[in-house]
């Protein structure tokens, strides 16, 4: 099955940026959530046809959806805790709620 022009620039763009972004921990819920439609639509298109198991032996003629649950497993919990302590992300908002910056806001 073929995507339209503007569906496959789309998800091009979000493997692409998706895995800059995870790479760099730059807006990481976000850059999971596209990764995450991204293996949605695999599974669903391509891959649930050819069962559960990937294709190790060379017996089969195409690749099962084992791999991208995994990867929707990874996305699921990039989403919910976040990129970590030495990511892009969490130096913004540390930055963004520190007590001196609070404790101006409070007084205007």
């Amino acid at each position: 099955m073929h995507l339209p022009a503007p569906l496959a620039f789309l998800a091009i763009a979000a493997e692409f940026f998706g895995g800059l972004g995870l790479i760099l921990g730059f807006l990481t819920r976000i850059a999971a959530f596209g990764i995450a439609m991204n293996m949605l639509v695999a599974i669903a298109t391509v891959h649930s046809a050819f069962g559960f198991f990937m294709n190790g032996s060379g017996t089969q003629r195409g690749e099962g959806f084992e791999y991208h649950l995994l990867v929707l497993a990874m996305t699921a919990f990039l989403m919910i805790r976040g990129a970590g302590a030495f990511s892009v992300d969490r130096t913004l908002t540390v930055a963004g709620t520190s007590p001196r910056i609070q404790g101006s806001l409070a007084h205007s």
